[in-house]
């Protein structure tokens, strides 16, 4: 059995990628997006999680997000916050749209390979508050493809996988050590420096952090 994969080379995908191949023992294919994102050195390490953790098929799409704009991610002139986000509102990290975009194209993928099972890292317990991280927006997705597609009129219908989508980052991080993940292969900072190093202080660094200290752990950046 076969499943597309949504690895970005941060700390949920890989795990996600561990879930689906150790314990639903499915081959891979992983899929990953440069979309002009502002921390592309993910896509290094999504190049490295695939090929040590033998992906049959590594896929990278480019997709120009940065003619679109309208987050801290994508634009420049943005700036990514330092220090844990309000919880109540919707970062300036938030890219519009991604996931409804990144599951389309991994939903086409599936299609064309005769793949009904696509795996994504999203969660909504420790997250920065993205509206397509949710439960609501993974159903409604997995229905509209369903109903919209080729193979889902015909009667083999999509999956979209959300293993960690109720799990805090403390369990998530013990999941990938449980699986044996390299921590040191993933990349979760929104805003590295020049070479690529996790700056410590964005949001995202600070969920990474508070998870290794949570589950015991030295905190691995």
């Amino acid at each position: 059995m076969r499943a597309i994969v949504l690895l970005s080379g941060g700390l949920d995908s890989a795990v996600t990628l561990l879930i689906a191949k150790k314990e639903y023992n499915f081959s891979i294919i992983a899929l990953t997006f440069d979309y002009g994102q502002r921390h592309k050195v993910e896509i290094e390490n999504a190049k490295k999680l695939a090929q040590k953790y033998s992906a049959e098929k590594h896929i990278i799409l480019k997709l120009p997000l940065t003619e679109i704009g309208g987050s801290a991610l994508t634009d420049v002139n943005i700036e990514v916050p330092e220090g844990k986000v309000e919880r109540n509102e919707i970062p300036v990290t938030y890219v519009p749209a991604r996931n409804l975009i990144f599951l389309s194209y991994a939903t086409a993928i599936a299609e064309v390979n005769d793949i009904s099972d696509i795996f994504i890292g999203v969660n909504f317990i420790d997250y920065s508050g993205y509206p397509d991280c949710r439960p609501e927006f993974i159903k409604s997705f997995e229905n509209t493809i369903n109903v919209g597609t080729k193979a889902g009129v015909e009667g083999n219908k999509f999956k979209i996988h959300t293993p960690l989508i109720k799990m805090t980052k403390k369990d998530i991080i013990l999941k990938g050590k449980e699986l044996g993940l390299d921590f040191n292969l993933t990349h979760s900072c929104y805003n590295p420096d020049k070479n690529g190093n996790p700056c410590g202080k964005c949001d995202s660094c600070i969920l990474r952090i508070k998870g290794f200290k949570e589950a015991g752990l030295e905190p691995i950046l």
